[in-house]
């Protein structure tokens, strides 16, 4: 039986060593809640690591034991490799490079050796629980190589995996001298999740840039596989946080603060100490409130709670200082004896006084710098029961994408987000219910629970989608049921690509004339009168009319735009517009110019960027800055941008090979049908063909429509050769 296995870099179980011994506490993150349904049942299991270093023999089995009670796991570090690792490059490098904070990040290749080295520490534990069925969603940031790793053990497993915190632009991640490796890691799964369609953006960017991979509708194609990437917001456990919100040990708690804060209203910051939280900012712009609005002094209250983190590190402890220093001038400018401007609280807090301090608030401040979701906003939401209160929320928290009816603010604007406060305090409360309810509905829809169905369900989609367009190898028996069905068909269609499926391809692509083995070949094919023989090629008329104009067989030119048949002569599939062609080809041209090798084919409809003589690490950076160019031009247009085998080409839309195949399939209704092609373009032809045709992908054997594969043109030709 298939099982889960889930692996994070943390278990949902808190590991401390205290005086009497080691404590096991469960952990109260939103990751543990929402996959607690999953690794508890059906002998799944959660890998991770217990959070602190256990190196005695006898204290590793106990917590073997103590955690396998639990459906857990464990991945025991050195305390070396804790520094290097989690403390090091997760935390050193790629958190800052990840939220935009890269005068942060240290490129240490010590602790990317470390890094790399847990990453396959974590790989040996999985493989040693994993089958072959089994599934295996791998998150966050500290485990990008892992999927990779997996891949390569296990090539037929379902691998997900899960970002849980921003995906930076692309010339940011570049800086990263290994950022390629950590692309390539992540690739290692067949579903890739982010929190928002931005930070999916920048990857399917990076992925382009860095590794010239190609990508379409979210899915990107490596050769011999392809990767679906897509963006599932992560939601909380909404009834947990309304629930405790509502009770009665809750509300104990908000009698006793509303006791000590009288009348005052009250804005509520909670965060953990981190640069990327936007907190110094926060309590200027509070400043600049009761500057420019003194009426509220007096009479709110910033109440803040900052978690302790990583103070011993310098970025942190220069943090808490400007912070401690922030707060202190505040309260000593504007105190009184019956009010302070801040509460200011340096501490965590169980869950009860949290929901508490949620509920009484009036207002809550979540305005990070950047941030890949932050649930505080989604807690504060659940919490407030009687839908009374204000959400002022950062636009750059992936929150931000699906809480709009907060207010959206710039956390760098000082004077916004002042502004933002007052009009908070100020805003009638009709508008607050309202507001307060349509975030409600979004939340409680959209919870922790919505989220893992949905990307397990999507994993399984995908990995069946990449089984189902994974070609099977056109064995020897295959091939003699072909060869059977074309022996007793009467009315034949064979339709077959040129280059890369009839004939290699060249450096020079006007060095690909027919042999004459090849115009052997057709010409016995085309001699039966029960055949119909069509080149389907992306090559202009002209050349094909020139090579194979001798021959009795039919035409499909530049990928559908122009048809012969035999008999007649060069058509159009349906008038066209060339006056485009002024507008791209200067782009084309500029591309040729700063592309060594690189030329433009003109063809009647479509002009052609051709790099198969370019050195291929520059020919792959300059085929994606020009797809992501023309796709951005060719947004909105009747235009579309193609890409074969080292060729780009744009056209007009709405005319392919499969469209033109079409009409030779509703012209002489063959019998038989046998199609052959090698590229992207070809999987138009494939998708036109009915279920019983024989469709054959040349070369890659992944994400193709065609039933078969064989691997070279030379098997092309021994496969036609057979049928004679």
């Amino acid at each position: 039986m298939s099982r889960t296995i889930i692996v994070s870099n943390r278990l949902p179980t808190k590991v401390q060593r205290t005086a009497s011994g080691l404590s096991f506490t469960p952990s109260e993150g939103g990751l543990a809640t929402g996959l607690g349904s999953i690794y508890k049942s059906d002998d799944n299991v959660w890998v991770g690591w217990p959070g602190l270093s256990i190196e005695g023999e006898d204290e590793q089995q106990h917590v073997v034991e103590q955690l396998h009670a639990d459906s857990m796991r464990p991945v025991f570090l050195t305390d070396a490799e804790i520094k290097g690792f989690y403390e090091g490059f997760s935390n050193e490098t790629l958190w800052p490079t990840f939220h935009y904070f890269s005068q942060y990040a240290v490129y240490d290749l010590t602790q990317w050796e470390t890094y790399r080295a847990v990453n396959e520490k974590f790989c040996h534990a999985v493989l040693e629980l994993a089958g072959p069925d089994d599934t295996i969603w791998v998150h966050d940031y500290q485990l990008l190589l892992l999927p990779q790793m997996l891949r390569k053990a296990r090539p037929e497993s379902s691998i997900g995996f899960f970002l849980h915190i921003p995906f930076p632009s692309y010339e940011l991640l570049r800086v990263i001298p290994w950022s390629k490796e950590l692309l390539e890691g992540m690739l290692g799964a067949d579903l890739i999740g982010f929190h928002t369609f931005g930070y999916m953006r920048h990857f399917l960017s990076a992925v382009s840039h860095l590794l010239g991979a190609t990508s379409q509708n979210g899915i990107v194609e490596l050769g011999n596989r392809s990767v679906v990437v897509d963006s599932f917001p992560m939601g909380i456990d909404y009834e947990k946080y309304a629930t405790t919100a509502a009770s009665e040990e809750a509300a104990g708690h908000i009698r006793q603060y509303r006791e000590a804060l009288q009348e005052v209203r009250v804005i509520l910051s909670i965060d953990r100490l981190d640069y990327t939280k936007g907190i110094a900012e926060r309590l200027k712009a509070y400043d600049l409130l009761l500057q420019r609005h003194p009426e509220w002094r007096g009479k709110v209250t910033l109440l803040m709670v900052v978690v302790p983190s990583r103070d011993q590190v310098a970025q942190y402890q220069s943090l808490k200082e400007e912070i401690d220093e922030l707060v202190g001038r505040i309260n000593a400018a504007y105190s009184s004896i019956t009010w302070t401007p801040i509460q200011y609280f340096y501490r965590s807090y169980p869950l009860e006084e949290l929901s508490a301090l949620y509920r009484l608030a009036d207002v809550a401040l979540v305005t990070p710098m950047r941030d890949g979701m932050n649930l505080v906003a989604k807690e504060f939401v659940a919490s407030k029961e009687g839908q009374q209160g204000v959400l002022i929320l950062s636009e750059r928290a992936g929150a931000a994408r699906e809480l709009s009816d907060a207010l959206i603010i710039n956390p760098t604007d000082t004077i916004q987000l002042a502004e933002a406060m007052h009009e908070a305090l100020t805003m009638p409360e009709e508008e607050q219910v309202q507001r307060m309810e349509s975030m409600q509905a979004l939340v409680r829809q959209y919870n922790v629970h919505h989220w893992v169905e949905l990307f397990i369900n999507r994993l399984f989609y995908s990995k069946n989608k990449q089984l189902t367009l994974a070609t099977a190898a056109f064995s020897a028996q295959d091939q003699q049921q072909m060869r059977a069905e074309y022996a007793q068909a009467t009315n034949r269609l064979l339709l077959l690509d040129y280059d890369g499926t009839l004939a290699a391809f060249t450096r020079d692509p006007q060095r690909a004339k027919p042999d004459a083995d090849l115009l052997d070949l057709l010409r016995q094919l085309s001699a039966d009168e029960r055949n119909r023989v069509v080149v389907i090629s992306g090559r202009d008329r002209a050349t094909l009319q020139q090579w194979l104009g001798d021959l009795s067989i039919d035409f499909i030119a530049e990928h559908g735009v122009w048809l012969k048949a035999k008999e007649g002569d060069w058509t159009l599939f349906q008038p066209l517009r060339s006056d485009w062609k002024r507008e791209i080809r200067p782009i084309l041209e500029l591309s040729v110019g700063r592309t060594t090798g690189a030329f433009i084919e003109e063809k009647d409809f479509s002009l052609v960027w051709h790099y198969r003589r370019v050195d291929p690490e520059l020919g792959a950076t300059r085929a994606r800055e020009l797809v992501n160019h023309l796709n951005f031009l060719a947004s909105n247009t009747d235009l579309q941008v193609l890409e074969g085998n080292k060729v780009i080409e744009i056209k007009n839309a709405g005319i392919n090979k499969g469209a033109a195949a079409t009409r030779w399939l509703s012209t002489y209704e063959p019998d038989f049908i046998l199609a052959i092609g090698d590229d992207r373009t070809d999987e138009d032809t494939f998708g036109a063909m009915p279920p019983e045709a024989y469709t054959v992908k040349v070369g890659s054997t992944w994400r193709s429509l065609a039933r078969f594969h064989i691997d070279t043109h030379e098997d092309a030709r021994r496969l036609l050769r057979s049928l004679l």
